[in-house]
């Protein structure tokens, strides 16, 4: 075969299921998508009233809801390194996908029938775990279906759905309870229909995603594919993750400012619609100007967004940096998915994937007690202050990482 015409073929990355005129855009990315979506949705159907089911159903102290979440956050990073080093080794991605979404739909509609603690812990460790082994061979092969040209917008179908369902599940036990108001077992008849819903990822998966087969690879995988630019680019996410603290943190200021709690979930909802109606557009962008541009576009958003949090001082101002704020994910989530992609070879994507993934979750946590402790000692409004100097920092940094992609492109 002629080399420009093999180069070609290696650009495109066409899967199984693309034409050439699609060329990234193909019915795995749009299945994949949908995969997200059902997955999404059934997390947030049940995660909204998981504090409530511990406490006044299951009776758990606040100790032990924090030891039993802490764990599931410790367990999904940890897997997901393990299942990005086992896909790649394997040289297969959609069985493991499946075996995860496999395990999280199980452990929802199990923890309808759960009577105590130890039940609760065992069912959100198995979350845990299903969470942990999806997420980097999924990102991997949603990479290995889309063309390099493409790979911002691929990137932005699957935050698209995946955040239309995260706003569409709230909604969802939202109507439940109120249906369901009298029902003495309305949070275990809500975690039944989650898992039920959690299950159609399956039946995507199993009828619709088609996997190009890898090459096995059979030699140890070694750390050198993760220098350079991938390193120094880790590097500089997890500067700006040490001041992201979960948004936890945002709903604690917003209710400081004066929201009434009950309006909250709206305001989520309408954070998570606007992150997903700009996804596609944003990932389109990435795919012209760039990743490191589209990714510099989202730290600005995050950065004002959280000055703005950190300065508010009446409820209506809440819902304009909510709505606000909804841009940073458009633009850096996709955009920073697809930078790994161009960073890593093929056959290192799931451990790549794995690795940023779980690098940046358990940075999360220190984010998240560093924020805790400048609310109580400094003031509510210093989270803010300081994760709005960390995107600066991070701004800065990123602006000399060495320009070089496999695809010739950053």
């Amino acid at each position: 075969m002629p080399d420009n015409q093999q180069e070609k073929i290696d650009q495109q990355s066409i899967s199984p299921t693309q034409t050439p005129a699609e060329n990234g855009l193909g019915r795995n990315v749009v299945a994949l998508g949908w995969v997200a979506f059902f997955g999404g949705l059934a997390q947030d159907m049940i995660q909204p009233i998981l504090p409530i089911f511990y406490t006044s159903v299951l009776g758990l102290n606040k100790e032990f809801i924090g030891l039993m979440e802490g764990l599931m956050t410790s367990i999904v990073s940890l897997m997901k390194i393990g299942a990005g080093y086992l896909s790649d080794g394997l040289g297969v991605r959609k069985a493991i996908v499946f075996i995860g979404y496999a395990f999280s739909a199980a452990a929802r509609f199990l923890l309808g029938f759960a009577g105590n603690g130890i039940a609760a812990l065992s069912l959100r460790l198995t979350d845990g775990i299903g969470k942990g082994l999806k997420d980097a061979p999924r990102d991997a092969l949603v990479a290995g279906s889309a063309g390099n040209q493409k790979l911002g917008f691929a990137f932005g179908v699957q935050r698209t759905l995946d955040t239309l369902g995260s706003a569409v599940g709230p909604l969802i036990t939202y109507g439940l309870l109120r249906l369901w108001v009298d029902h003495a077992n309305k949070y275990r008849e809500v975690f039944l229909v989650a898992g039920v819903i959690a299950a159609l990822p399956l039946l995507i998966i199993g009828l619709w995603v088609k996997e190009r087969k890898l090459p096995v690879n059979k030699q140890p995988i070694s750390l050198k594919v993760f220098r350079g630019p991938f390193a120094g680019f880790l590097a500089i996410m997890l500067l700006f993750t040490l001041g992201n603290s979960s948004d936890a943190f945002l709903i604690l200021r917003s209710q400081d400012v004066g929201v009434a709690p009950v309006t909250i979930p709206l305001i989520i909802a309408l954070f998570n619609l606007i992150s997903a109606l700009a996804a596609i557009p944003a990932g389109r962008l990435s795919d012209r100007i760039g990743r490191r541009n589209a990714i510099i576009i989202g730290w600005a958003v995050y950065a004002l967004a959280y000055l703005g949090f950190a300065l508010a001082q009446s409820p209506f101002l809440i819902w304009i940096l909510y709505s606000f704020y909804g841009l940073y994910y458009a633009f850096t989530e996709g955009a920073a998915k697809a930078m790994v992609a161009e960073l890593v070879p093929e056959a290192n994507r799931g451990a790549a994937y794995g690795l940023y993934n779980a690098s940046v979750g358990i940075t999360a946590l220190p984010a998240s007690l560093l924020a805790g402790f400048l609310w109580n000692r400094v003031s509510p409004s210093a989270p803010f202050a300081f994760g709005a100097f960390m995107a600066f920092l991070a701004f800065i940094c990123i602006l000399f990482l060495p320009r070089f992609t496999r695809s010739g492109r950053s």
